[in-house]
């Protein structure tokens, strides 16, 4: 059972503001009375954005819009889109505004035929223009910003795997390092395949170490205005990894106000 507190449900339900009205027309904008959690993820490229809002998604029930997936779905559609796009992962740029809200568009539109309400967004917005342009059609209640050391986020994208038959993400790399303070240990284990997927584990071809440090430039280039945007609306929650996921998870439900009696359960166990 998830247990909310007083003070979540009334933090993170925030009133609009004004907005660009750019491209705004492409996205859905109805909002049913009672409707669900309308929260966003921040953070650099690899810091655990998909993981963490995947797992939200689940306890709360409602879906994880990541637009990293929706990019890759194209890639291997082998559409008119897919070459233009694979130009630009493989050199690590940021992909344009019109492409990513067109993508994102299209899928809530798909949602909501399906009755969804609510939404956990991961990858985007990416810059101020999305952002304005987001506020602008829906009332994001929180945005979550995750945030790791660079060496940590370089080693943990190096790391990645992917499983080619089955498609479960892993990852090889074991980071054992001590904090800035020289004392205070990060330690994040690997996340190893089962056996069965251990011969047809693939790397992604846009995770180089190159390709790695570029997108986090960029990323950082580009996040403070959103970060300050979204700050300056009281809508933004900091979040650093302590560590990996049975470190950080139960440390982020807590900065949520939210309590998860059945991972209690299960950690007693």
């Amino acid at each position: 059972m998830v247990v909310w507190t007083r003070a979540v449900v009334r933090t993170w339900r925030c009133r609009p503001t004004n907005f660009s009205r750019a491209f705004s027309e492409k996205l859905p904008t109805s909002e049913p009375k009672g409707r669900n959690i309308q929260w966003v993820f921040l953070g650099c490229p690899g810091v655990g954005k998909g993981t963490y809002a995947a797992r939200l998604s689940k306890l709360l029930g409602v879906p994880h819009i990541a637009t990293g997936d929706l990019v890759r779905q194209q890639l291997s559609s082998h559409g008119p889109l897919a070459s233009k796009l694979v130009d630009i992962v493989s050199q690590g740029q940021l992909i344009s505004d019109e492409i990513v809200i067109d993508l994102l568009s299209k899928r809530l539109e798909a949602g909501e035929a399906k009755g969804e309400t609510g939404f956990i967004l991961d990858g985007f917005p990416r810059t101020i223009r999305q952002a304005e342009i987001l506020e602008g059609v829906t009332d994001i209640d929180l945005v979550i910003n995750l945030k790791l050391r660079e060496d940590a986020l370089i080693a943990k994208c190096l790391g990645r795997r992917t499983c080619s038959e089955c498609g479960g993400n892993y990852n090889v790399a074991c980071i054992d390092m001590k904090g800035d303070d020289g004392e205070t240990r990060m330690y994040m284990p690997p996340l190893l395949p089962p056996p069965h997927c251990e011969t047809k584990l693939i790397t992604r071809s846009d995770d180089t170490e190159n390709v790695v440090k570029e997108r986090l430039r960029i990323y950082h280039e580009m996040s403070k205005p959103v970060e300050d945007f979204y700050r300056q609306r009281g809508k933004l929650l900091e979040f650093d990894l302590p560590g990996g996921i049975p470190e950080s998870w139960p440390k982020l439900l807590q900065a949520l106000n939210i309590y998860d009696d059945e991972d209690k359960k299960s950690a007693a166990a």
